[in-house]
């Protein structure tokens, strides 16, 4: 696997590291490619969910704390200096072996330092029962694109206050507060981070790619798109009518729906799920003059929804549905 590396030592925004992945991901004619990097405190939503629930931008704005939108699903996460942001880039674009690659990577890692983890759920690490990585998933065309966190030494008062907890989520698993279901990799461990950003690079990479001057100006171009108001707010729609519901290795998933007369006029679909690829419009497409009953979701519900939402069946999305 080739490491990616800057030209320098520039302290960079969230957003072009983001945009980084996806000029990797375009250019650099490898199989599979891998870098780290950092961040000052920020917050970073999934493609599909809403910001106003999920962020806690009051405490956000009073701290310093940024807010960002990625493209890849899953929920909301925090970020700093004391987290290490990993990407990793591949021609394999099947979700599930691609996220099964990619956490047993990081297991790897973890277990040549004499510390035994575990990958778990959806797209978890965990140490000890308690997770110290999670990551999120998104394809383009002819790529894969991984990335997510490793909790080295991160302020845990800041990601718990900035984010706003998914109470459902957090009774599904049994825990009183977000604390008591991570670890920071700085309790199991004597490792200075920088020694272990070193280490992880050894473990997984045996050559390197350094960008040019030419690859920087491209990805601040492409950095832009991720600092506009439309990207960061995205879809924000006021429905009538919004199903809620938490699927066991999906994740929750909100439909929001128009309806006149029974009938959908318009519907949206957020939450922290993975696209495992295109196809989420034309579920909604369907819905539109949709009656709102069991007989007209029979037929006009897609039978292929696992192929498009990872884990979802197609009686789990009528049941959302129809609030059954």
């Amino acid at each position: 696997m080739k490491y990616i590396a800057l030209p320098d030592n520039t302290e960079r925004s969230l957003a072009f590291y983001l945009a980084m992945e996806e000029h990797v991901a375009h250019t650099v004619d490898a199989d599979d490619c891998f870098f780290m990097w950092q961040t000052d405190p920020s917050v970073i939503i999934g493609r599909n969910q809403l910001m106003a629930n999920e962020v806690n931008t009051s405490y956000c704005h009073n701290n310093g704390i940024q807010i960002y939108r990625r493209k890849s699903g899953g929920g909301c996460v925090y970020s700093d200096r004391g987290n290490i942001m990993m990407s990793y880039i591949t021609r394999d674009e099947h979700v599930g072996m691609t996220f099964y690659r990619y956490v047993n990577m990081l297991v790897l890692v973890l277990s040549r330092m004499g510390i035994q983890a575990e990958p778990t759920g959806r797209n978890d690490v965990l140490i000890g029962g308690r997770k110290v990585s999670g990551n999120a998933f998104y394809h383009i065309p002819g790529r894969s694109i991984v990335h997510g966190t490793m909790l080295y030494d991160t302020d845990m008062q800041h990601m718990i206050n900035s984010i706003t907890p998914d109470t459902e989520k957090l009774a599904s698993k049994g825990v009183e507060s977000v604390r008591q279901r991570i670890t920071l990799l700085k309790e199991h461990t004597a490792m200075p981070i920088d020694e272990f950003m070193q280490h992880v690079r050894q473990t997984l990479c045996r050559d390197t790619v350094t960008l040019t001057a030419d690859d920087i100006r491209c990805i601040e171009e492409r950095e832009k798109e991720y600092l506009t108001e439309e990207f960061l707010y995205g879809n924000n729609p006021k429905h009538t009518i919004v199903r809620r519901r938490r699927f066991e290795g999906v994740g929750t998933v909100a439909l929001s729906m128009t309806l006149k007369n029974n009938v959908i006029t318009s519907a949206s679909l957020t939450g922290d799920y993975f696209e495992t690829g295109c196809g989420v419009d034309d579920i909604l497409c369907s819905l539109k003059g949709m009656v709102l009953t069991r007989e007209a979701a029979e037929r006009v519900v897609p039978q292929n929804i696992d192929s498009i939402i990872a884990g979802m069946t197609r009686e789990m999305f009528i049941s959302l549905l129809l609030d059954e």
